[in-house]
């Protein structure tokens, strides 16, 4: 049996699906579980099962109903999708390895602190000769040197949650005042590319996908399109080298006139990877064939120009909670 619980998992109904026709695809046998704070988290009612659990913010008590959850169902891969609970369970995944006796896919502590803190994924950029927007400091700012427009966003933020572009000093202080622990860039121009990256559970990268992103909503990509690039894949393969994560990987970056200039990374599945899935980078199929002991080599056999258009659906609950089928179409 090879189960796989899906934390947080929210509106990721694709993710939920993608694992669920994976398993199919392959024949093997499991469950695919979805755990959330909310009975009202729509990703619960397409798993096979679910769970409700306890905020992330209360910390002990998250970790321990991970761990109770993979002993109760014999869980043998954990998967984050969030932000906010990297950190906790980078710093628990001995821990819940150990006792919950599953692997938790999540990347080194020391790569969840780069990645999670903006600060840190700025330094970690130009200290290893990749291409990011000027960062200005205090006494920049103090100073009133910079040209319009800026970037502004939180140093620890995620989902685009207070990230705006500045084109005025009314607009700056503004922001300033709004955001807690605010980071000023210089804007960038150009297309915004993000890549899916695919590295297993020693570090080495499997497969790399870049898609324009066409349109974006609340932070997460609304619509996009499968391309290759060559100067995009170059570096990106690079960076995956210096910084030594695992698992699945998002990176967001733009296409500028200095060249490839980064943005983020994000250390687990973004809310658009379903589209690299489906385009046959299936990075779902390859956690189901490492947790097999199978040995995969990268391979960059996908789809390219290929668009996706990803759109909201509705469920109902009937009068007891459960999902009613009759409600939805």
């Amino acid at each position: 049996m090879t189960n796989i619980l899906i934390l947080s998992a929210g509106r990721r109904v694709e993710l939920t699906n993608c694992f669920k026709a994976a398993r199919d695809r392959l024949g093997i046998k499991g469950k695919v579980i979805a755990a959330d704070c909310s009975p009202l988290a729509p990703a619960l009612y397409f798993a096979d099962s679910y769970e409700i659990v306890p905020r992330i913010s209360e910390g002990e008590a998250y970790v321990k109903s991970i761990i109770d959850i993979c002993r109760k169902e014999d869980v043998s891969l954990v998967v984050p999708t969030i932000d906010t609970e990297l950190m906790l369970l980078a710093e628990n995944k001995a821990r819940i390895e150990y006792e919950g006796k599953c692997r938790v896919l999540i990347s080194d502590k020391s790569v969840v602190e780069i990645c999670r803190n903006k600060l840190n994924t700025q330094i970690f950029f130009e200290e290893h000769g990749f291409l990011v927007p000027h960062l200005y400091i205090e006494r920049e700012l103090e100073k009133g040197d910079y040209d319009f427009p800026l970037f502004i966003k939180p140093l620890d933020g995620s989902s685009s949650i207070d990230a705006y572009k500045v084109e005025n000093e009314e607009e700056l202080r503004a922001y300033m005042e709004l955001i807690d622990r605010p980071m000023v860039q210089a804007y960038m121009e150009g297309e915004e590319y993000t890549i899916d990256c695919f590295l297993d559970f020693a570090g080495e990268l499997l497969h790399m996908v870049p898609r324009v992103r066409i349109a974006t909503r609340s932070g997460e990509i609304a619509k996009g399109r499968i391309v290759r690039d060559e100067e995009i894949e170059k570096d990106v393969r690079r960076l995956m080298e210096e910084l030594s994560p695992i698992g699945h990987i998002t990176v967001q970056c733009r296409k500028t006139r200095r060249g490839v200039e980064y943005i983020e990374i994000n250390p687990r599945f973004g809310g658009g990877a379903p589209m690299s899935i489906m385009a046959g980078a299936d990075s779902c199929e390859k956690l189901y064939r490492l947790l097999a002991g199978e040995e995969l080599t990268f391979s960059d056999d996908f789809r390219t120009d290929v668009t996706f258009l990803r759109f909201d659906a509705s469920i109902m609950l009937d009068e007891n909670g459960n999902y009613d089928k009759s409600g939805s179409i």
